[in-house]
């Protein structure tokens, strides 16, 4: 089992940047893939960005060329690195991860952009 916890959310102006931090509880270098998801109120949660245990990311076309994410195998986490924010990214940020066939999910942080 794995057990998932994000931090780094808060209140941020448009343009400004946030890192979101998501620690697993064993080393995710076992971990086939992790991702962070979003869900704004009203809509369905949406896939943001993914990587894999060999390195290789994907990006919705929202956020490309905004958001990076990284993950350090050393401390167990899972990074997503959102600049340039704007207010239609404002949403509770999920972290996944698929382990043995399993998905597991964090319990989210939340990210408000004001204009």
């Amino acid at each position: 089992q794995v057990q998932l916890v994000e931090s780094g959310g808060g209140l941020v102006q448009a343009g400004g940047s946030l890192r979101l931090s998501c620690e697993a509880s064993l080393s995710i270098f076992s971990i086939n893939s992790m991702a962070w998801y979003r869900q704004a109120p009203g809509k369905q949660r949406e896939l943001v960005a993914g990587i894999t245990s060999g390195g290789n990311t994907n990006y919705a076309d929202s956020v490309k060329g905004r958001f990076t994410i990284s993950r350090d195998n050393a401390k167990n986490t899972l990074y997503l690195q959102m600049n340039s924010l704007k207010p239609e990214d404002t949403a509770v940020y999920y972290c996944r991860s698929l382990y043995r066939a399993r998905i597991y999910w964090g319990q989210g942080t939340q990210v408000t952009v004001s204009s």
